[in-house]
């Protein structure tokens, strides 16, 4: 009788899985995922500049599940991390997955604007980041992109990740 149980719990359980409604969103939706390790942003006047690592899962238009480290690099008194001082910082998570955003990587008036799109190798975020003693309330908020392609590439280098009023910087990337 027992085995009889057995069998039938499992084949309950396989049948609800092929039909979807035992299975995950991440994967009944075909996300995308990525992650990185940025050790430093920078490019905005006043020596601003923070390292970010992290990753997740997003699908457009409106899911994202990501999160990752950051800490300020030097003393910031302009812009989105004002008061944020060297050494502070502990994690970001996102609050919105944007399709799109428009940035520069030094913030100077002669700059072109630059566009990028959340895609299968790009993501936009507007996160959250977050100080240690701050507890689950923000310190500061943000957009950001990560990207496997030069975001920027006019410039020299590769700048592949952006932090709104900070600047630009390299990181190494996968996405999947």
């Amino acid at each position: 009788m027992k085995r009889l149980r057995f069998v039938a719990m499992v084949a309950i359980s396989v049948g609800l899985t092929v039909a979807g409604g035992m299975g995950s969103q991440a994967s009944a939706s075909g996300n995308d995922s990525f992650s990185f390790n940025a050790p430093e942003i920078s490019g905005f006047p006043g020596g601003r500049s923070v390292e970010l690592t992290g990753g997740g899962a997003y699908s457009l238009p409106d899911f994202v599940h990501s999160g990752g480290h950051f800490r300020c690099l030097s003393d910031i008194a302009a812009g989105p991390f004002s008061g944020c001082l060297a050494g502070q910082g502990v994690r970001w998570d996102p609050s919105a997955l944007l399709s799109s955003t428009t940035f520069k990587c030094t913030g100077a008036a002669g700059e072109p604007l630059k566009a990028a799109e959340t895609g299968d190798k790009t993501v936009v975020i507007f996160a959250d980041f977050y100080r240690q003693g701050d507890g689950n309330d923000e310190s500061f908020t943000a957009q950001m992109i990560v990207s496997e392609t030069d975001l920027d590439p006019v410039a020299p280098g590769v700048q592949n990740v952006w932090v709104q009023g900070v600047g630009c910087g390299t990181a190494i990337t996968n996405f999947n």
